[in-house]
C-alpha cells in the first residue's frame, strides 16, 4: 500500500474537532498581543518564548498555557487569535472545525464572558463567509477547578447560548474524575448542548467510562488509554463512540515516548471512530496536517488510512448527516 505523504494529505477536506483556540497563540502573537496590552510576560523576545515550550507532562504544559492566555485581555484579541487559527485551517484543507475555548481561564482575571464569546464568534462567521470554513464553538470546563465554579460558568454563558454548540472538560486530568462534573453536565443537557470530555490521556480508562456512563458524553477527546480494557474498545466500537486523538501532542506530553508507539492506527484498524487532531498546535509542534504527516513518517499510514481518518472526522462531527455523507463521497472519490 502507498504511503500517505503531505501531498495526498494536503488533498483531503478534513474537519478538526479537538482544538483549544488558547492553544493556537504562537509565540509571535503572544509576544505582539503582550506589547498592545502592556501585559507583562517572563519573556523578552519570541526566541524566549518558543525555548520555554518544552514539557514534560501535562500539568508542566498547563502552567504556560496559562501563562500565555494573560495576554488576550479584548475582543479584538480574541478575534486575532481565532483568525490566525483559522488561516491554518484554510492551509491545512480543514473545511470544518470545532473549537474549544476556557471561559475561565479568562473570567478569573476579570474578562467578561461575552468579551470572550464574541471576538471568537466574529472570525468564526467572517471565515464562513470569505473562505466557507463551517465551525461549531464548545464551551469547556477547567477540571482542576470546582463543578460550583463549572456551573456558574455554564449560567453566565445562557445568553449566549446559540453561539455554542455543546460543553466539554479539559484541563489537569489526575485527580478529577468525570464523575465531579455529573450536575453540570446533566444541566448542560437540559440546555440542549452537546457533551464531550476529556479522558484517558493521563487519566485511567476509568475515566473514559464514567464520561460515558456518567456525563453522558457523546464522543471522547484523547481517549488513548482505552487500549488497557479491551471491554472498553468493544464497548466504544459497538456504541461508535469516536475518540478525537491528537498524536502529537500524545508525544510531547509524553503518554508516548516516541510516535512509532502510538496507538491510533491500531484503533482504526480495528474499527474505532479515531480522528486526528491539533489539541495545541502553538506549543505542540504542528497543526493537523503537520499531525497527519506524522503518522507517516512514524508509522507508515497508508492512503487508505488517511482517508478513512479524514471521514471519520466528519463522521464524528456535528454537522449534518447530508453533510457528512457529502464530505465522505468527496474523500472517497480523491
Amino acid at each position: 500500500m502507498s504511503i500517505a505523504d503531505l501531498d495526498f494529505i494536503k488533498t483531503l477536506p478534513k474537519a478538526e474537532l479537538h482544538l483549544h483556540i488558547e492553544g493556537s497563540l504562537e509565540p509571535e502573537l503572544m509576544f505582539e498581543l503582550s506589547r498592545r496590552n502592556k501585559i507583562e510576560i517572563p519573556f523578552s523576545s519570541v526566541e524566549e518564548i518558543k525555548a520555554a515550550y518544552k514539557f514534560h507532562n501535562l500539568q508542566s504544559f498547563l502552567d504556560i498555557y496559562y501563562q500565555g492566555a494573560s495576554v488576550l485581555i479584548h475582543e479584538q484579541d480574541f478575534y486575532d487569535l481565532t483568525m490566525a487559527y483559522l488561516l491554518r485551517c484554510r492551509e491545512d484543507n480543514v473545511v470544518h472545525t470545532e473549537i474549544f475555548f476556557d471561559p475561565q481561564t479568562h473570567t478569573e482575571r476579570g474578562i467578561d464572558i461575552g468579551v470572550v464569546i464574541r471576538g471568537i464568534h466574529s472570525a468564526l462567521k467572517d471565515a464562513e463567509s470569505e473562505w466557507g470554513i463551517s465551525s461549531h464553538l464548545i464551551l469547556c470546563f477547567l477540571r482542576h477547578l470546582s463543578e460550583e465554579e463549572a456551573i456558574t460558568t455554564l449560567k453566565a454563558a445562557k445568553p449566549y447560548l446559540e453561539f455554542i454548540k455543546g460543553v466539554g472538560l479539559d484541563s489537569s486530568e489526575l485527580g478529577h474524575p468525570p464523575s465531579k462534573f455529573q450536575q453540570v453536565f446533566a444541566m448542560a443537557k437540559e440546555l440542549g448542548l452537546e457533551r464531550v470530555a476529556h479522558a484517558g490521556e493521563e487519566g485511567p480508562a476509568e475515566y473514559i467510562k464514567e464520561a460515558l456512563d456518567l456525563l453522558d458524553v457523546s464522543r471522547i477527546d484523547h481517549g488513548v488509554r482505552c487500549v488497557e480494557d479491551e471491554a472498553l474498545i468493544e464497548r466504544l466500537i459497538d456504541r461508535e463512540i469516536p475518540l478525537t486523538v491528537c498524536p502529537l501532542s500524545n508525544t510531547a506530553l509524553c503518554v508516548y515516548d516516541d510516535m512509532s508507539q502510538h496507538p491510533i492506527l491500531q484503533l482504526l484498524e480495528r474499527g474505532l471512530c479515531v480522528t486526528v487532531n491539533a489539541d495545541d498546535p502553538a506549543y505542540f509542534g504542528g497543526y493537523v496536517n503537520r499531525n497527519y504527516q506524522a503518522l507517516s513518517e512514524s508509522l507508515g499510514m497508508t492512503k487508505k488510512q488517511a482517508k478513512k481518518l479524514a471521514i471519520n472526522s466528519f463522521k464524528a462531527s456535528y454537522i449534518s448527516q447530508a453533510q457528512q455523507q457529502k464530505w465522505a463521497e468527496v474523500i472517497a472519490a480523491i
